[in-house]
């Protein structure tokens, strides 16, 4: 996997100079080689984390001078040894042996329509000289990254935020409708917004084309559309088989597409311990990684007890991290530093440190990410389920702030309720008649993207680590959707995936409570941590951006545990993670 960045001039040639400060925000997603090429009023940048084809023929800005393309790409096409194939049989030659090269070959072949041969995830900058324009795609599920902004005498893209505003060139208003929703869902800003309103991310799903008269074009080539259908599958033994043959080749691909080793990040939840399950008869010199923390008088500080059972079971080679509590805090301003949006999920930053030490053992790591939203395994789908189909039972068991309550955190004046307009508005265009179709169809397409896909690319891409989510594979989402949501809550969510682990995995491992990544000093906000919590909120940068409340501030440091949103998230914490953030970021 890599890092991308580009640079679409108007009225003026590039500076190779100035973009070395673009491309320096990228390196840490590709510490094996770095390069651009400028073409008249482009110049593409890349920064390569070398895993298939490891040879310099492979590295990037890739170009087809023939075709004259030049292209900067980040990602894996899957099925790219099938793709090549066919390529050579229409007459195509090929110099390298990676997915780099079909790519492009792809794109010369197919033009946009490439994408929709493309198994994987990916983001792709091509610039076609002859047409004089820019061709810039993303993956159906936004798995890699890809951020712009659209400026007068400038277009610029890159895999990080960072990477945008390195310059100093672009205005950072903050952007009171995105801000809404990034109060309101647990840190989201769905595509194409972000925070700033001069800063924008390619939706999943679409390309974009942009030419030398600045014309902006998007398209999207693919969509989950299935949601009205009288014919959904309803036998369970027919969506157990294709359930766990789809699972099973979207690892067995992801495993392979490597000339490098590839691991699987083992919390011992139900989802890794199934990819482990499923992988290790293909792949029996499997590595498995897992990390602990110290223990807290509220919570266990590991999942050790329930990883140890898998490694035992299928003799992984196995590797655990403890990390000390005390340890986390210092780790905290540059693991928001990684972070291209602010992030409020604790489970950030142990990805961060447990991806520092997993890059020093692999450059691939496969890890359990959209099983809950594919499957239905969080709690509020249970009770979602019992609710009419209206959007704002969503908003009740989901949304983290009320509109009123955001009015008095925030110092803005919100004109409307900006995020129920926008949920009503997506479960419009989805359009089932169940409130849990149109609310997994909304989780799977829109919310996973930023929470959690974009937090496990930006915290293990920040040390060079690449993240594979098998469970995000869009054959196997189309299945999932393609299945009678209501067999999806049985057994308490999940229904399928448990059903596929009851001959596979220990009976514990199976029903367990949903966990998450346990990081005490975090979830539990006491003394060194809440001094440095307090300090942020009291600090001058916070004063004088004006962005919170201070007496709503007060309410939250004076019970910092207390104060919870509907899925149990710490409001003290969302407000001091956005606050640094924004003080580790901007200018």
């Amino acid at each position: 996997m890599c890092g991308i960045v580009g640079e679409y001039l108007f009225n003026e040639k590039p500076s190779k100079d100035n973009f070395e400060l673009l491309l320096d925000k990228i390196k840490s997603r590709g510490p094996d080689y770095s390069g651009f090429v400028v073409k008249d009023h482009i110049i593409l940048g890349h920064s390569r984390l070398s895993i298939i084809d490891l040879s310099s023929a492979s590295n990037q800005p890739f170009e087809d001078d023939e075709a004259e393309l030049s292209m900067v790409y980040n990602g894996c096409i899957y099925n790219y040894i099938e793709l090549r194939a066919e390529l050579i049989k229409i007459g195509h030659s090929f110099k390298t042996n990676g997915d780099t090269e079909v790519v492009l070959k792809s794109y010369k072949e197919w033009g946009p329509e490439s994408l929709s041969r493309f198994e994987g995830d990916f983001a792709i900058a091509i610039w076609d000289n002859r047409e004089r324009k820019l061709f810039l795609a993303r993956d159906r599920f936004g798995v890699k990254p890809l951020y712009y902004a659209d400026e007068k005498n400038f277009f610029r893209f890159g895999s990080t935020l960072q990477s945008i505003i390195v310059k100093k060139d672009i205005d950072l208003q903050l952007d009171p409708e995105s801000l809404h929703m990034h109060f309101t869902l647990h840190a989201v800003v769905p595509a194409p917004n972000t925070i700033f309103k001069n800063i924008k991310k390619v939706p999943p799903g679409h390309y974009l084309t942009i030419d030398e008269n600045k014309k902006i074009l998007f398209k999207k080539y693919w969509s989950l559309d299935n949601l009205n259908k009288n014919n959904y599958i309803t036998d369970e033994k027919e969506a157990l088989y294709l359930t766990k043959k789809t699972l099973k080749e979207s690892i067995d691909k992801r495993l392979s597409a490597s000339d490098t080793d590839v691991g699987v990040l083992l919390s011992g939840g139900l989802d890794s311990s199934l990819i482990v399950a499923l992988a290790k008869d293909k792949f029996p010199n499997l590595k498995t990684y897992s990390i602990g923390f110290d223990d807290d008088q509220e919570e266990k500080g590991s999942e050790f007890y329930f990883s140890d059972q898998v490694v035992e079971k299928f003799n992984t080679n196995h590797k655990k991290f403890i990390i000390n509590n005390d340890s986390v805090l210092h780790k905290l301003p540059d693991a928001f530093k990684s972070m291209s949006e602010p992030m409020v999920a604790q489970d950030a930053i142990a990805f961060f440190m447990l991806s520092e030490l997993v890059s020093k053992e692999v450059k691939v790591v496969l890890s359990g990410q959209g099983a809950d939203e594919a499957f239905a395994g969080y709690f509020w789908y249970q009770n979602i389920a019992l609710e009419k189909n209206h959007h704002k039972n969503f908003a009740k068991h989901y949304f983290d702030r009320s509109n009123d309550e955001m009015k008095s955190f925030l110092n803005i004046n919100f004109d409307e309720d900006f995020s129920l307009k926008m949920i009503e508005k997506n479960f419009k265009d989805i359009g089932s008649k169940s409130l849990l179709r149109n609310v997994l169809n909304f989780d799977i397409t829109t919310l996973v993207v930023d929470d959690p896909v974009k937090r496990v690319d930006n915290m293990t891409m920040a040390w060079g680590l690449e993240a594979r989510v098998p469970f995000l594979d869009h054959k196997l989402i189309e299945l999932s959707s393609n299945i009678d949501a209501n067999m999806h809550l049985k057994r308490n969510g999940k229904k399928l995936l448990k059903d596929i682990s009851d001959n596979l995995l220990p009976n514990e491992i199976i029903s367990r409570k949903k966990g998450y990544f346990p990081m005490p000093a975090l979830k539990f906000i006491r003394g060194e941590y809440y001094d440095f919590v307090y300090d942020i909120l009291n600090s001058s940068e916070c004063y004088n951006r004006n962005l919170y409340n201070k007496d709503y501030i007060d309410k939250l440091l004076k019970q910092p545990n207390e104060h919870k949103t509907a899925i149990d998230g710490n409001k003290l914490w969302h407000a001091a993670a956005t606050e640094l953030w924004l003080q580790k970021n901007l200018y």
